[in-house]
């Protein structure tokens, strides 16, 4: 994608648009005011010699104390489960990771312009002698520099793990740094304490919190005001810790081609929706790390499930502690290549279905290890049923959101809740043939469930570049064969990459001719809702496809009225 489709999709859509106007138009608006401030503040006259440095370094401390006020909002998860329904149309509340690095990168910039104005403030205070002292007293030994520095440094080491490459290589050291955090915002808290900005040649100290008098040190009160995001966080993650502690116990582990591993969970105590995530820890791997997973199972299962794909040293970790071994995983991908039944009875392993294997429990030393379950979080997928036409569009591992809502929409349709849900097309993207393993026997179950044979599609997509016997046992399994020689679906496996703009061209050329659904008044107006969890390696380019306006193909104005909504979900995935 170029960067200008990418710049449009940042920042030109309308909701970013609007977004981005009054975010960085706050920030603009703060730094104004805190550079006003300062300017004609008379008790500062001798401070405001220094002109232009002094100025700076106010209005970009005020900005970060803002921003540091913002960040912790995007992280209060379960406030944000609360207010989402009522308040998702004011700020990205399905979006929080995103507004968060947004914030951050705000505060990378500001940081600079701040501590570059403050060196230059220091070294002519020095000069000038507008008050006494030097500038290595104030960078190192006053309580200013001293908390100055100290943020200064967890930001380094806090920006420079929250890289993607490095997450992705050492999840622990993204972990861990991300929970000097608590010491950032007590910096932040007390950086006032050091009484740079003041009417007089010397500090007004005193022992009492906030340790410095407010009549002389003037406009240090913004922490009464930020403070609230630190304090109401402190209490969320105390609550988050008591929840999690609740009766949890791991009752069966399955294991998937490609090491896909599923943890069917029992917490009588968990109440989620379709499509939200939940945070897992693993005592017997880590006392202090939770990982994110995506709930694959429905509300109305009796237990709670997630897949878990062994891609890092925790998830290798954990798979070693469950016994999926690297030659259980490399038996079932093999058999799943070649699409035989899975039936290996071994000492480790129960007979199974073709798509996966139970681990026994009892054939270990060790009993299924203790699990804690914090959650659920995240957008539930009830908007699914606002559309009459949902479009699904996941990604290899990426496709689990799916399988709890593809779930929840088969029991609704059992009952006949479906609201104003009438098709689903789903869209399954996978770069290798054993990845579709472990999705196999849930697919096989909706497919066969469906009453209505128009209700749901599913168009599945193998990416790989498919050596010459592999096409050949394909070619030869499936001349008059009833299901898909890789799948085993009714639904034949398409090779390549999707043609968006096609597919969605053809899907609103049915329904405007009236072949897509039934009825006058579907060719008048139908809202088709477009759900895709996004990869890195083609959210934007799918989500300009997806979202872009379609040729008009006909002037009537009765066939003009289509309108579609992208909701972006967002795949949590430990390492």
């Amino acid at each position: 994608m170029g960067i200008s489709e990418w710049f449009r999709s940042e920042f030109l859509t309308p909701r970013r648009l609007a977004f981005n106007v009054f975010f960085y138009g706050t920030h603009l608006a703060i730094f104004a005011y805190g550079w006003y401030s300062q300017a004609t503040n008379p008790k500062l006259a001798g401070l405001n010699t220094l002109k232009f440095s002094v100025w700076t370094s106010r209005g970009a401390g005020l900005v970060l104390a803002y921003d540091g006020g913002l960040i912790l909002i995007p992280m209060l998860r379960n406030v944000i489960r609360v207010v989402r329904p009522k308040l998702a149309w004011l700020f990205p509340a399905d979006e929080n990771i995103w507004f968060h690095r947004q914030v951050a990168y705000s505060m990378a910039f500001w940081a600079m312009v701040h501590t570059t104005a403050h060196y230059v403030n220091f070294i002519n205070v020095e000069r000038r002698q507008v008050r006494p002292g030097n500038a290595l007293d104030i960078h190192y030994r006053q309580p200013g520099g001293i908390t100055g520095h100290v943020m200064l440094f967890i930001m380094v080491l806090m920006y420079s793990t929250a890289h993607a490459k490095v997450r992705k290589q050492c999840f622990e050291a993204f972990w861990y740094t991300h929970h000097l955090a608590f010491f950032f915002m007590i910096g932040l808290y007390t950086h006032a304490t050091g009484c740079f900005v003041r009417g007089t040649a010397l500090p007004a100290f005193t022992n009492t919190f906030p340790f410095y008098d407010p009549d002389v040190c003037i406009g240090y009160l913004s922490w009464r005001y930020i403070i609230w995001p630190g304090i109401i966080y402190f209490f969320e993650r105390v609550w988050r810790e008591i929840r999690a502690r609740r009766s949890t116990k791991l009752s069966k582990v399955l294991v998937h081609p490609s090491g896909a591993m599923e943890f069917r969970i029992i917490k009588p105590s968990f109440k989620y929706t379709a499509g939200q995530w939940l945070f897992l820890q693993v005592p017997d791997v880590s006392h202090f790390q939770w990982h994110p997973f995506t709930i694959t199972s429905a509300p109305e299962d009796p237990y709670v499930s997630v897949h878990i794909r062994q891609v890092g040293d925790w998830t290798q970790a954990l798979g070693e502690r469950v016994g999926a071994t690297p030659a259980v995983v490399k038996s079932i991908t093999t058999a799943a290549m070649k699409a035989f039944e899975k039936d290996d009875k071994s000492n480790m392993i129960q007979e199974g279905r073709g798509d996966f294997v139970e681990l026994d429990p009892n054939a270990n030393t060790r009993p299924l290890p203790v699990v804690l379950v914090d959650g659920p979080y995240g957008a539930p997928a009830e908007d699914v049923f606002k559309s009459e036409v949902a479009i699904l569009v996941g990604a290899g591992i990426g496709v689990t959101p799916f399988a709890s809502i593809l779930k929840h929409i088969w029991y609704r349709q059992k009952r006949g809740t479906l609201g104003a849900l009438r098709r689903v097309e789903f869209f399954w993207i996978c770069r290798d043939a054993p990845s579709f393993g472990w999705f196999q026997s849930l697919l096989q179950e909706v497919e066969a469930a469906q009453m209505d044979p128009n209700f749901l599609r599913i168009n599945i997509y193998l990416t790989q570049k498919l050596d010459q016997a592999t096409v050949w046992n394909i070619v030869v399994n499936d001349a008059g064969a009833q299901y898909d020689p890789l799948t085993l679906l009714r639904t034949r496996t398409m090779y390549g990459r999707p043609d968006w703009a096609s597919i969605y061209t053809n899907i609103r050329s049915a329904i405007e001719t009236g072949q897509y659904l039934p009825g006058s008044k579907s060719q008048l107006r139908t809202r088709v809702g477009t759900y895709f969890w996004d990869p890195p390696f083609w959210p934007r380019q799918f989500a300009m496809r997806a979202t872009r306006r379609l040729p008009r193909r006909s002037s009537s104005p009765s066939q003009r009225n289509i309108s579609r909504r992208r909701v972006r979900h967002k795949h949590p995935q430990a390492r």
